[in-house]
């Protein structure tokens, strides 16, 4: 009786292995055809004086819904407004029907202030949803994101040795540490 149990418990653990979520259901495509969300559609935002502009990067055959893009405050005391989203493309949905799209890339900008005069740090809420044209539709992906300043993310045009600070302390801990370790050679007497 436990061996006709196991087996049956062994095979409809095996069925449920090989069985397909939801969203693929009725999907000709294998499910190994398709990127995963992050790749599909990678995130980044940074801020820009009063902005906070978010970037997506659509990979190749993969589209955004317009309408399923939003963006809302994380951090305690921050305040969004509405995200600014550039015109989108046409797209006659089989499901939803006449849909604004983007592929390849988009961005969004969205107004911010702060109460807390930056003693937390900024983070948003990004929700949005995509496909690929093969016919699968991701779920609704949303992550907390931590924008970073366009400032820091440029290069500094005001000294080319500006970052040479930071190399040259570790060369000098390092040669500071080699002879340290020669003196104490020299210190120790021989039996």
């Amino acid at each position: 009786m436990r061996m006709t149990l196991l087996a049956f418990l062994v095979l409809g653990f095996a069925g449920l292995a090989s069985a397909k979520p939801w969203w693929m259901r009725g999907v000709e495509s294998n499910e190994s055809d398709f990127l995963p969300p992050d790749v599909a559609f990678r995130v980044a935002a940074n801020v820009d004086g009063n902005l906070i502009r978010v970037h997506w990067a659509i990979a190749d055959g993969y589209y955004l819904y317009r309408h399923k893009i939003d963006i809302k405050a994380e951090s305690p005391d921050l305040y969004v407004g509405t995200p600014a989203l550039p015109k989108g493309i046409l797209k006659v949905d089989p499901y939803l029907g006449n849909q604004e799209i983007y592929q390849q890339q988009v961005d969004a900008t969205v107004a911010y202030s702060r109460i807390d005069a930056g003693a937390h740090p900024l983070q948003i809420k990004v929700t949005y949803q995509g496909c690929a044209e093969a016919g699968l539709c991701y779920p609704p992906i949303t992550k907390v994101i931590f924008p970073h300043s366009a400032a820091a993310t440029t290069p500094s045009a005001t000294h080319p040795w500006e970052g040479a600070g930071i190399l040259a302390g570790g060369f000098a801990f390092l040669l500071a540490g080699l002879m340290l370790r020669k003196r104490r050679k020299l210190d120790v007497p021989t039996a």
